[in-house]
């Protein structure tokens, strides 16, 4: 049985995450305590109960101590399902994140799976947008051979939540390798600004301007599509999505999301100063990108290496987490103002 201690390293949910995801993946029975033991709200929250339980369903399986603000979760796969499961987070509790545990494991699936998720938010602090995951998270998989889809149905912000959406896996019978270690050239930088029933204050339009003014102001053109959304009558709110493709195959993101006395204009302009910061460092992924693909590189076959400009806890935390779990060899170097990681064959 895998024992992981959730106050290790970052103490957070990504701890959570992972460990149910690399358990249901290697079928190993997991103990997970302290969890989130080091934020504000220790113990499962909404959002992190159901990843845990849909990740459950994937399996095919019960667990124990999966209840709201739990410490404490018993966790025992069977063998991955396919097919189409639902959930529903009840909260403005992030949707990214519920994907984010269960996408590895849909990859290991024996055929076509669809998670159909439903009142959570799309776009929501503490998490990737959903235009993060379907433009530059998606995107990049896709170089490791795993296929895989997302549409939004509604968008849903906080405090009310109730946004929707699709996310189908066409599984994997193996990961390949991936090597970005040449920054290249930009090639193109697209954009999707997106405000919910706020079009009559030009939301999207002003988020879009002001971050292509800047973007502009350092020599690149940017297209970003403006998205006036009435999917959600029942939560207005706003968020922005940029990213850079290059020539040797990186793909560098930034978002930002609209709060409540932040305006349009700050938006635009912090996606685009965070996107100009990976741009400016030469990295071949963002810096939570570099989180993100942790996992997939640690259950790819051969050597995978690639360049971020920051480590966070949550690299550190997922790298750790590999280790213990897979017994992977993933290094960490400083080369100038990159960090180089690698995982060894």
């Amino acid at each position: 049985m895998l024992e992981i201690d959730g106050s290790q390293k970052s103490g957070s949910g990504t701890i959570l995450r992972l460990s149910v995801a690399l358990s249901a993946i290697t079928q190993e029975p997991l103990h997970i305590y302290n969890i989130r033991h080091n934020r504000k709200q220790q113990g499962l929250r909404p959002q992190h109960l159901e990843s845990v339980n849909t990740a459950a369903k994937l399996c095919n399986t019960k667990t124990k101590g999966a209840t709201l603000g739990s410490s404490e979760l018993w966790f025992k796969p069977n063998d991955i399902i396919s097919g189409e499961i639902r959930a529903d987070i009840g909260t403005a509790g992030s949707i990214s994140m519920l994907l984010l545990t269960v996408l590895p494991i849909c990859a290991h699936a024996k055929s076509n799976v669809r998670v159909h998720v439903v009142n959570g938010g799309t776009d929501v602090r503490y998490s990737p947008t959903i235009n993060y995951m379907k433009n530059v998270l998606l995107p990049t998989l896709e170089q490791l051979g795993l296929q895989a889809s997302l549409g939004v149905k509604r968008f849903g912000y906080y405090p009310k939540g109730m946004g929707e959406a699709v996310l189908d896996v066409n599984p994997a019978s193996k990961l390949n390798p991936v090597t970005l270690e040449d920054f290249g050239e930009i090639e193109q930088i697209n954009g999707v600004s997106v405000c919910t029933f706020l079009e009559k204050q030009r939301v999207a339009e002003r988020q879009a301007k002001a971050a292509k003014d800047i973007l502009q102001n350092h020599g690149y053109e940017t297209n970003i599509h403006v998205v006036n959304d009435r999917s959600n009558p029942h939560q207005k709110g706003s968020s922005i999505t940029l990213w850079a493709k290059t020539s040797k195959g990186a793909i560098l993101g930034a978002d930002a999301i609209g709060e409540l006395r932040k305006s349009s204009e700050a938006v635009g302009t912090q996606a685009a100063e965070n996107l100009l910061k990976e741009i400016e460092a030469k990295a071949t992924v963002d810096v939570h990108l570099a989180d993100m693909l942790v996992p997939y590189i640690a259950l790819a076959d051969g050597t995978s290496t690639y360049l971020t400009r920051e480590i966070t806890d949550h690299i550190e935390t997922n790298i750790w987490l590999t280790q213990k779990i897979l017994g992977t060899n993933i290094q960490v170097t400083k080369t100038g103002n990159q960090y180089k990681i690698k995982k060894q064959q």
